[in-house]
Parts: C-alpha cells; structure tokens; sequence
C-alpha cells in the first residue's frame, strides 16, 4: 500500500512540475506576437497611420503605441526590468512616422523578449502588486499584458479593413 501512495505522489507531483509555465514558453508566445504585429505595421501604409475610424478612437500609430506603452509598464513590472521610457510616453508622442512608430513599438518588444528571457523560471509564480493595485502573479501580469496587446493589435485589423489594406493572415503557432 506504501508503494501504491508513494507512486500516486510521484505521478502527481510530474503533473504538476509539467503544468509550471516557463520563460520558454511565455519567450514563444512573445516572439511570434513581435512577428505578427511587425505584419500589421508593414501592412499599413504609410497615410494610414493617422487613420482614425472616428473622432473619438485612436489612430493606427495611437493604437500601437498605446500597446506598446502597456508593454513596458506590464512587462517591467512582472520582471523588474527598468523601462526605457515612462509609461504612457510614447502614444502622448503623437508620433504617426510608420518607420519611426514601427521602430518604437519593434524597441517595446524587444524589451518584453530580453526582460523575459533573463528572469528566472523560479520567481514567476511570486505575487506582486501591478500599479498598486491588483495583487497576482508575475506570470499572470505577463498574461495580462499579453491578453493587452492582442487586443489592440486585433482592434488594428479594422483599421486596415477600412484603408483598404490586407491584415495579415492569423498566426497562432
């Protein structure tokens, strides 16, 4: 009956040793997200980054920046990686150059990969506090902000639609 117990244990504890998000995996998902928007910002023209479907909404460069924004305050927060700029910098910007916005919105994922890719698998399930108010953990604040610019990265695709620009095809794998 020892034996039984010990080996139910065994099997359970490699379930959950398999369930544990790594760096590796989250450095996956980041790497393609970087490609896939670099498809977006590629497949805007140049006219359509002031672009805004209505008064109110953002433009396509304010949309991306934002996302890129977000990037930098999640991304150093869960990692405690310094961002280069404050954050909600870059859409104040007001900036609509496509080679200067790709370049700024290419830098906030760059940011996200390295901060990712130096932390360690060992600290990812410790609890923070994300801007002082939302208690989680600090793979839960990488979701979260991952969650964030697949947002606004889709709400793009409209944008395009209607400058009659191609989004690229999706890109799950």
């Amino acid at each position: 009956m020892k034996k039984i117990v010990l080996l139910l244990i065994f099997i359970l504890s490699m379930g959950n040793l398999n369930a544990q998000t790594t760096t590796a995996d989250i450095l996956k998902d980041w790497e393609r997200a970087k490609t896939y928007t670099k498809e977006y910002l590629d497949a805007m023209p140049e006219s359509g980054y002031s672009f805004k479907p209505t008064k109110e909404m953002r433009s396509f460069s304010g949309q991306v920046l934002h996302l890129s924004d977000a990037i930098y305050g999640f991304v150093g927060s869960a990692t405690d990686e310094k961002p280069p700029v404050g954050f909600g910098e870059l859409e104040k910007t007001g900036d609509e150059n496509k080679a200067s916005v790709t370049g700024k919105v290419m830098a906030a994922y760059d940011f996200a990969i390295n901060a990712i890719k130096k932390y360690p698998n060992a600290k990812l399930s410790e609890p923070i506090k994300l801007f002082g108010q939302f208690e989680m953990s600090r793979t839960q604040v990488l979701n979260k902000c991952f969650e964030h610019q697949t947002h606004h990265r889709a709400q793009t695709t409209v944008y395009l639609r209607l400058v009659g620009a191609t989004p690229p095809a999706e890109r799950l794998f």
